[in-house]
C-alpha cells in the first residue's frame, strides 16, 4: 500500500510486493535514463528480470521518488534476506549474532537528480523502520566513487563477489541498522 512522505519539493512514496504491477514500467523508465550511458541490449533486458525477482518477493519494498511535476525521479528497492541463507555470510567471520538482513537491491537516480542528496534520503527511507539488524548491498568494483559514498553513510566492505561469470566484481558491503541511520 502507498505511504507518501514530501521532502524539498520531492515526493517520497513507500510501495510493497503487492503494488509491483502498478510501478514496474516506472521503475524500467527510471533505470532507462538512469543507465542509458551504459545500456546493452543485455542489460535492458536483464533488468525486467531483477525487477521481477525482487518484486516477487513478499517482503519487498521500494520507494520511488517524484518531483512536483509527479515524474517519477529515482528509487530504491530490496527485500529481506532468507534466514540461514544470507549470502555475506561467506564474508564475515565470525557472523554477527543476530544476521537478520536487509538486502538493497537497487538505488538508482535520474542523471539529472544526482548530487542533491536524493539517494541518501531514499536510502534512509528505505531502511528507517527495518527491523532487521543489518543492510546489504554490492558495488561495482570499477565504481570507487560509488563505493566511496557507501562508506560515507556507514557501510563497509566485508569482501568481493562475482555473482554470473559475465557480471562484474562487486563490492559485498554490509551496514548495521542497529545503530541507526
Amino acid at each position: 500500500m502507498e505511504h507518501c512522505v514530501t521532502t524539498a519539493h520531492v515526493a517520497l512514496r513507500h510501495y510493497t510486493h503487492s503494488d509491483l504491477a502498478e510501478i514496474r514500467q516506472t521503475l524500467l523508465d527510471v533505470h532507462a535514463d538512469a543507465y542509458g550511458d551504459r545500456m546493452t541490449e543485455d542489460f535492458v533486458q536483464r533488468f525486467p528480470w531483477f525487477v521481477d525477482h525482487w518484486g516477487g518477493k513478499p517482503g519487498f519494498f521500494c520507494v520511488i521518488a517524484y518531483d512536483a511535476d509527479e515524474e517519477a525521479i529515482g528509487f530504491t528497492y530490496g527485500a529481506p534476506a532468507e534466514a540461514g541463507r544470507e549470502w555475506w555470510r561467506d564474508y564475515v567471520d565470525p557472523a554477527p549474532t543476530d544476521t537478520s538482513t536487509f538486502a538493497v537491491s537497487e538505488l538508482m537516480l535520474r542523471v539529472k537528480w544526482r548530487g542533491h542528496g536524493l539517494g541518501q534520503q531514499l536510502h534512509d527511507a528505505l531502511l528507517g523502520a527495518r527491523n532487521e539488524a543489518l543492510a546489504v548491498l554490492t558495488v561495482d568494483t570499477k565504481r570507487p566513487k560509488l563505493q566511496a559514498l557507501y562508506e560515507s553513510w556507514g557501510y563497509r566492505k566485508v569482501g568481493e563477489q562475482q555473482p554470473f561469470p559475465d557480471s562484474p566484481v562487486y563490492a559485498v558491503m554490509m551496514f548495521d541498522l542497529k545503530a541507526g541511520i
